[in-house]
């Protein structure tokens, strides 16, 4: 059936839209019910992006959602008498839901009835006692027939057969149903027939039409010509639906004009087409109705009891009685969460639907209307979308750095008096978007490093810290760009991109650089990626690599210089200062002197903070004109360096004397002590090569040895290899001038013959252009085995002719 489509935007962005669609009831499983992406207007992509699915409440699935085609199907059986019973039109309501963005529709499935229950009845037979003296025109009340089906499908007709006595009566009811009447046409004898039997078929409008049968056995009795009378024929009353059972309903009466056993009245419920005769119960003997089951106004809200009325003569009266059911606050709101998304990012925009939930509370009026709340301490508001619908938004920004989570609870109550609530809570966890970039934990970082280091040495660590979770959390570092004194940075320091750990490259050399800073840069692994910088400051500590360095005196190698005293000099004399320097810095450049060695110890001494060298006593005729002192400079590292200067110093008071001593000073003792080891040594490296080279000679020798015993136990003929241009018949080789040498070699090679031959017309290789790369030897055998006075084999005396045929042969190759 063609649908009704009834859209309406509301203002929390959620599409509402309403579609209509008609079904007959037991289609098989698996049947089209409707196109809902056609019919409303959706793509087949979004049901699928939206996770589009049905929502039923609390009722069965009978119809899903083929999210690939976009259409419904039947799930599971359709019996609209199972669904619906006597409510017409019956009818299934529920909602496609979609999400990102939240939308759902309302749809109705409207079933329509089928002929598949014929009419029954619930005892199978019917017995009546009949007096022969009952008048005709008695109506008999009989049971009606049961048919579930309605509309035209329902119950149409009642057939009676024979019709001897009897004929059937229908009496329609303000409330669309039938009273069976069978009505007495002629009169009874019980003296001709005491006991009779008819059949009652029911029979429905359908097609084809169904019918059901019930026998009816009528005794036929004496006289009792009186039957009850009630009092009304319409008894109505109304019970709370909470009502205990034995509660007093209401009280018929009917009244019997006879005397005596024929008087006495008993009542009957006569229901068969519901429960009522099990939730309602009568006392046969007054008439009094109670309640004996319980009564429920969400599942039925009137009752309609035939009671019947009869004497001991089997006479009858029968009325009807309507009951109401008033409805109470009984049944607390149902709360359905509809949405199943239990996540949000935190920078979703304030108005934001996260979920949408749905009530149900089947009481009526002011009972069944439910407004619902949620606590106040949290971002969210919750606002009504539709009837029974409610939308829980966002009303602030979130913040998952601030809370993580939300739990949520909803409590939906009633307006009934008392009120009925009930109460859900549910988890939305908030995601994290990369809104927070990493933070140092300084905004500049000093470290300090002794030079002369390891490259690879770790120096420092540097930390930042995110905020936010998971891959944006995940911190990298970076080394900015950077020079120092126009050289990158990066080939001082590198810095590792998982832990922050700075480490030194090179090692560094205090005296060259004392510091440098640099920048590097914390990024997370956000999309798009925040970052911080931070400076790094490296200073650079001395350590002590340098020993003093003597300015004065200036020591030479092939010259003399000494300081003169003149032997008047006084006590305390300045003979000279020695001038040293340290590059290094503080306490490792801090420099003391000492005389170390000194031709005469008790003549000098020398400053230990300035390096003056001066007399500790008056110069006498008898010191010596030659004097040498070793001053040793010292710093104050740990450990200390040290250097030593020489200072020759002449006692004299001209400089002929002067001469004429220095002029006979041997040479250096250190210089003769270095010349010493520098022969030794040569002498050594000589030695070495020698014995190296005669073990390779000696070595050579044996792997030619074995070569050779090799090739004299091997069955296979040498073949000899002939370079490129190895014949040349025109005389232009490698050599000035054409020579043939005939090379025989034995396996051992101790014997190998090597002679020269003749002319080069007569002993040759020549290569025959016409054939394919083969050799030609032209040469004349004979000449050679048949010499005068010469072996067989004249390079070969142990050898056969045959053997020195084939070594001549392919032993004779031309260099």
């Amino acid at each position: 059936s063609s649908p009704v489509i009834d859209c309406v935007i509301q203002r929390v962005s959620v599409v509402i839209g309403q579609v209509s669609y008609s079904i007959p009831e037991e289609m098989p499983v698996g049947s089209f019910v409707g196109d809902i992406a056609q019919d409303l207007g959706l793509d087949v992509k979004r049901l699928k992006s939206g996770k589009a699915r049905i929502y039923t409440g609390d009722s069965a699935e009978y119809i899903v959602l083929e999210k690939e085609k976009g259409v419904l199907i039947i799930k599971n059986r359709v019996d609209r008498e199972a669904i619906c019973a006597e409510t017409a039109p019956c009818a299934l309501n529920f909602q496609v839901i979609l999400e990102n963005p939240m939308e759902f529709y309302s749809i109705t499935v409207e079933i329509t009835d089928v002929n598949d229950n014929a009419p029954m009845f619930k005892r199978g037979e019917m017995k009546f006692k009949i007096s022969e003296s009952t008048v005709t025109g008695t109506a008999f009340v009989l049971e009606q027939a049961i048919d579930l089906d309605v509309g035209k499908n329902d119950l149409q007709s009642y057939l009676l057969y024979p019709t001897d006595n009897f004929i059937l009566k229908l009496q329609n009811q303000a409330d669309g149903g039938k009273i069976v009447e069978m009505i007495l046409d002629k009169p009874l004898d019980r003296e001709k027939k005491d006991r009779l039997s008819l059949v009652l078929t029911a029979v429905d409008g359908g097609e084809p039409q169904l019918s059901g049968s019930v026998q009816i056995h009528v005794n036929v009795l004496d006289s009792n010509d009186n039957a009850p009378v009630f009092t009304q024929k319409v008894y109505k009353s109304s019970i709370r639906e909470d009502s205990p059972t034995g509660t007093v309903v209401i009280k018929v009466s009917a009244m019997d004009a006879d005397e005596g056993s024929n008087a006495k009245i008993s009542y009957e419920i006569l229901n068969s087409v519901d429960d009522a005769s099990e939730i309602f119960k009568i006392n046969r003997e007054t008439g009094e109705i109670k309640l004996a089951g319980n009564t429920d106004y969400e599942r039925k809200r009137q009752y309609q009891l035939h009671v019947q009325a009869g004497d001991t003569g089997s006479l009858i009266d029968s009325c009807k009685v309507t009951i109401e059911i008033i409805d109470t606050n009984d049944n607390t709101p149902a709360i359905n969460i509809m949405s199943k998304s239990t996540v949000v990012t935190e920078d979703v925009q304030p108005g934001t639907v996260v979920t949408i939930i749905n009530t149900l509370d089947p009481d009526s009026a002011e009972n069944g209307k439910v407004q619902c709340t949620i606590q106040r301490d949290i971002p969210f508001s919750i606002s009504t979308t539709s009837n029974n619908f409610f939308s829980i938004v966002t009303d602030s920004q979130l913040d998952r750095e601030t809370e993580s989570a939300y739990n949520i609870t909803v409590t939906c109550s009633d307006e009934g008096v008392p009120s009925l609530s009930s109460s859900v809570t549910f988890t939305l966890q908030i995601s994290d978007v990369n809104d927070n970039p990493p933070v140092f934990e300084r905004s500049s970082y000093e470290a300090y490093i002794v030079e002369n280091n390891t490259p690879g040495l770790s120096i420092f660590t540097v930390k930042a810290r995110d905020a936010d979770w998971n891959q944006n959390a995940r911190v990298s570092y970076i080394l900015e760009e950077s020079s120092v004194n126009g050289v990158p940075v990066s080939s001082y320091v590198s810095v590792s991109a998982d832990s922050g750990v700075i480490h030194a490259v090179r090692s560094f050399d205090y005296e060259q650089i004392k510091d440098f800073q640099f920048c590097v840069k914390a990024q997370d692994g956000g999309s798009p990626p925040l970052s911080s910088n931070m400076t790094v400051k490296i200073l650079i500590q001395d350590q002590n690599d340098n020993p003093p360095q003597v300015l004065y005196p200036v020591q030479t190698g092939g010259s003399m210089v000494a300081e003169m005293v003149p032997r008047s000099a006084d006590v305390g004399y300045l003979v000279t200062k020695v001038v040293a320097v340290d590059v290094d810095s503080g306490q490792n450049a801090w420099l003391s002197y000492k005389l170390q060695k000194a031709t005469d110890r008790a003549l000098f001494e020398v400053g230990l903070q300035n390096g003056e060298i001066r007399t500790i006593r008056q110069v006498t005729d008898k010191d010596a004109v030659k004097q040498r002192l070793t001053v040793i400079v010292e710093d104050n590292g740990q450990p200390s360096r040290s250097a030593t200067v020489i200072v020759n110093v002449a006692v004299a008071d001209s400089f002929p004397e002067v001469l004429s001593e220095f002029s006979e000073f041997p040479h250096d003792k250190e210089y003769n002590d270095n010349l010493t080891f520098y022969l030794v040594l040569a002498l050594a490296v000589v030695s070495f090569l020698f014995i190296t080279c005669l073990v390779v000679i000696i070595s050579v020798k044996i792997y030619r040895w074995r070569q050779s015993r090799i090739l004299y136990h091997s069955s296979l003929p040498v073949i000899p290899y002939y370079p490129p241009r190895y014949s040349d018949t025109m005389g232009t080789g490698t050599l000035p001038h054409v020579y043939n040498y005939e090379v025989c070699r034995t396996t051992d090679s101790r014997n190998s013959d090597c002679k020269f031959g003749r002319a080069a017309s007569q002993n040759v290789l020549i290569m025959d252009p016409s054939s394919t790369g083969t050799m030609q030897q032209i040469q004349n055998e004979k000449s050679i085995l048949d010499e005068p006075d010469s072996p067989a084999c004249p390079r070969y005396p142990a050898a056969s002719l045959s053997l020195c045929k084939f070594l001549t042969a392919h032993m004779r190759p031309t260099l």
